[in-house]
């Protein structure tokens, strides 16, 4: 029986990989940030199962700047393979807070390969890294090879924890593995997040509960994929017999438009008579047409992409009305 350790495990990703490792028959260390509420809706089905928590999972409270209770945890749990997911995430958030961006994107991964480095029993590690590292590419689709131009400071904290692991597994000899994602939404996705915020509207508009919804920019490109599935990849890398870093994409770029068009068709309603651009939402630096080529990951991982747009936006939105129809119940 495998043990893993997941930064990050209360998040979107977390989540999923939770699952998938625990019907691999793993035992299941998640690290969580200590807050004033206990209230953690993505593991909820986990955590009130009997049969699972503190038998399969195990919670503990950390942060990724607090190097000596995350020392503890691995001495105390000695896993065999640690996936870290824990960050600041949002994009357009790095731009209000930079250093708390840099400080736990960046410098937690630096503080967790230097952790991994002194330990006798050495697990093998990977970092989830982001499209965000590319910026503004000269070429299209992107790959391994694409040299890094980031251009908003969660690009650019990226890019270093990227490169730090990297360095790790050239200098040290770490299983130390980059899986560089391009976005991967699911219904579990937060709610500050673009694609989420136009599902639920789309869910709310056509329940009567709102009538419009505020956007920045619309022209944006992004290769949008479904988290569930990218969290097989992720598992798939660390079972590989090599270290390596992998882009993990579906091979296909949508805007900001296609994603509305998509998700109010589900609902049958017309998007641009529901949606309204707000100058506060548009990012002061924004990145061009990032479009991740996954030929390596199908290639060396048989791994490929199965969910894009439409069905991504409207299984979105479908679930979003299952949760207000629950509410309204």
């Amino acid at each position: 029986m495998k043990t893993a350790l997941i930064t990050g495990i209360t998040g979107q990703d977390g989540s999923y990989l939770t699952e998938l490792l625990i019907s691999k028959g793993y035992l299941v260390h998640g690290i969580v940030r200590r807050s004033s509420t206990t209230a953690r809706a993505r593991l909820d089905h986990l955590f009130h199962r009997e049969d699972i928590y503190n038998k399969q999972l195990f919670l503990h409270y950390a942060d990724l700047a607090d190097t000596t209770t995350i020392r503890r945890i691995m001495l105390k749990c000695v896993p065999d393979e640690v996936y870290h997911l824990a960050g600041q995430s949002h994009v357009g958030a790095s731009f209000e807070i930079p250093e708390t961006t840099c400080e736990f994107t960046a410098m937690g991964t630096l503080r967790l390969l230097e952790i991994i480095r002194d330990l006798e029993r050495k697990p093998k590690f990977l970092h989830i890294s982001s499209s965000e590292i590319f910026g503004r590419p000269d070429q299209a689709p992107q790959n391994e090879q694409t040299p890094m131009r980031p251009v908003t400071p969660y690009g650019i904290a990226k890019a270093f924890a990227t490169q730090m692991v990297t360095l790790y597994r050239e200098s040290f000899g770490l299983f130390a593995c980059n899986a560089i994602c391009y976005n991967h939404e699911s219904p579990l996705r937060g709610e500050s997040f673009v694609t989420r915020k136009i599902t639920r509207a789309a869910a709310a508009i056509s329940r009567g509960l709102q009538d419009s919804v505020s956007l920045g920019s619309l022209d944006g490109r992004r290769d949008w994929g479904y988290a569930a599935e990218y969290v097989e990849v992720m598992w798939r890398m660390l079972q590989h017999e090599q270290a390596d870093d992998f882009v993990v994409a579906t091979g296909s770029d949508f805007s900001v438009k296609d994603f509305l068009s998509a998700s109010f068709r589900t609902v049958g309603l017309d998007w641009k008579n529901h949606v309204t651009q707000d100058p506060r939402y548009m990012r002061p630096s924004e990145g061009t047409r990032l479009v991740g080529d996954p030929g390596k990951a199908e290639r060396v991982l048989g791994w490929k992409a199965k969910t894009t747009l439409p069905k991504l936006a409207e299984l979105m939105v479908q679930a979003d009305l299952e949760k207000l129809d629950r509410v309204a119940v």
